[in-house]
């Protein structure tokens, strides 16, 4: 782990984090950090709190108690366009029907900077750099909607590059994807030089490509840090309700959770 110095300038820290929406608790006291270039898969049931927490962190959340500092910055104090200079966000559900070339929709992602008058790279050139960075290049001129769900999530993830962001929030982002689509989509994330927080729901997904893991349930942090350290049998019957086996990857040498069956207790 990188150290305190680092996280404070783009890094993620949340502490003691209270939520309650609609009258309902959804977190108590979360502490979560991700340091500077660092990966961290956000793990949990489904109700358990992942997608609260991310938006608590790029502010569209307001919480009850506790701090939220993006890349520097207190979200509780800072302009959402400001805020979106340094924080970009890839969610699970977008609009389909915008009526865009994709280059448009990449553009997007210009819109909390100002115009640049300094000489540097314009901002529809940044946007075909961010496009055939993610490997779409060759869609600058299709319209958004006639995409597959693969190459959509492409481009909204150059969307969020375009943002020249510091930390990319990324919820759920491989949802609808198949196979490859899904792992290209994480190999891609990895290979940024980003801070990432990313919602999953597969396990061995999450060792895989992360860094570290943070386990919600209920609304608390169960665990954090190491893939090993965190996804053990026992915590992963307890939070999921499952039996499981967990293996070494031949290829990897990272954790493979072999789910079994239910576990008689969740019953």
């Amino acid at each position: 782990m990188k150290g305190p110095a680092q996280s404070t300038l783009g890094g993620l820290e949340i502490h003691e984090l209270d939520v309650a929406l609609g009258g309902k608790q959804v977190l108590h006291g979360v502490s979560l950090q991700a340091d500077v270039g660092e990966m961290v898969g956000l793990l949990g049931p489904n109700g358990s709190g992942k997608s609260t927490l991310l938006r608590a962190a790029y502010g569209v959340v307001r919480p009850t108690a506790g701090t939220v500092r993006t890349a520097g910055l207190d979200v509780a104090t800072t302009r959402p366009r400001e805020l979106a200079q340094r924080c970009a966000v890839l969610t699970q559900d977008h609009a389909v029907d915008l009526e865009l070339t994709v280059l448009e929709v990449v553009l997007l992602g210009r819109i909390p900077h100002p115009r640049r008058r300094d000489g540097r790279r314009g901002h529809g050139e940044l946007a075909r750099i961010c496009l055939d960075r993610v490997g779409g290049a060759h869609l600058a001129d299709r319209a958004f909607p006639t995409l597959s769900g693969g190459e959509r999530q492409r481009v909204l993830l150059a969307r969020a590059l375009c943002q020249e962001p510091q930390v990319l929030l990324l919820d759920e982002p491989t949802n609808h994807l198949d196979v490859s689509h899904t792992i290209e989509l994480l190999e891609l994330v990895t290979s940024l030089d980003l801070t990432c927080v990313v919602a999953l729901h597969d396990l061995t997904l999450a060792a895989t490509y992360c860094d570290r893991i943070a386990l919600l349930a209920d609304g608390r942090l169960v665990a954090q840090g190491r893939p090993s350290e965190v996804l053990t049998p026992a915590r992963v019957e307890d939070v999921y309700g499952v039996a499981c086996d967990v293996l070494t990857h031949p290829r990897t040498r990272r954790p493979l959770i072999a789910v079994s069956r239910r576990s008689p207790a969740a019953h």
